[in-house]
């Protein structure tokens, strides 16, 4: 049913000439390409503009006019701002990867980048905790990280959609619930107020239904006990 109704409201884009989208990188191998295509299929008169990147520079470029609508992680400095339309996508917890039966207490942390929203959620949280582990690398690519992580020289905190855009690695892992207090992290499409009408909300309802298919089920099929945090909202 809700299938249906995002095809029947995909038929109000039909108007648009051009839509800037801006999306996080996370989306990149499957859901970005297939949002895409579907996109294309039903605005056949649109050129569509992709622009990929973090999540606060992709805010930024909303808030300066420069892209029309964002599919990004959501942060506490975007909160209240009366000049967005906001539709909640996703919320996934953070969890723990390690190598394949490694004891977490023996290993150093591989910080994902606090330069990035997500790494700056991570070292926030265990700031507050006080129980930020020592740590000798911060990294800016999931890969990389994973890499590391199954090469032994340590574990990391990632979310499961970040786990599955570096899927490479996903057999030689093994994933676990934070060690700590848990955290969570919610993705939203964002646009600015009143200049679409209808399209944040038809786009988001598109989305919903590929992360359903693309990332939440293949996620839950592997780690059941990430129910009820990874979800659709």
């Amino acid at each position: 049913a809700s299938e249906a109704r995002a095809e029947l409201g995909m038929a109000d884009l039909s108007g648009l000439t051009t839509l800037r989208l801006g999306v996080i990188e996370d989306f990149d191998s499957d859901v970005t390409p297939q949002l895409l295509s579907k996109l294309a299929r039903d605005l056949k008169g649109c050129r569509f503009l992709l622009e990929t990147g973090a999540s606060h520079r992709l805010q930024d470029q909303l808030e300066a006019r420069a892209l029309d609508v964002v599919i990004a992680a959501d942060s506490a400095a975007d909160a209240g701002s009366d000049w967005r339309e906001v539709h909640p996508l996703m919320s996934e917890p953070f969890v723990a990867v390690t190598p394949i039966g490694a004891r977490i207490e023996e290993l150093p942390l591989i910080l994902y980048t606090a330069r990035q929203l997500m790494g700056r959620q991570i070292a926030t949280h265990l700031a507050k905790l006080g129980t930020r582990p020592a740590h000798r690398f911060e990294l800016d690519s999931y890969a990389a990280i994973l890499a590391m992580v199954t090469g032994g020289e340590g574990w990391t905190i990632l979310t499961p959609l970040a786990l599955h855009q570096a899927r490479a690695f996903r057999a030689q892992v093994e994933v676990r619930p934070l060690p700590v207090a848990p955290l969570e992290r919610t993705l939203s499409l964002s646009a600015r107020a009143g200049i679409l009408r209808d399209v944040p909300g038809q786009i988001a309802a598109q989305m919903k239904l590929l992360i359903e298919r693309e990332v939440i089920r293949p996620a839950l099929a592997e780690c059941p006990w990430l129910a009820p945090m990874l979800r659709v909202l």
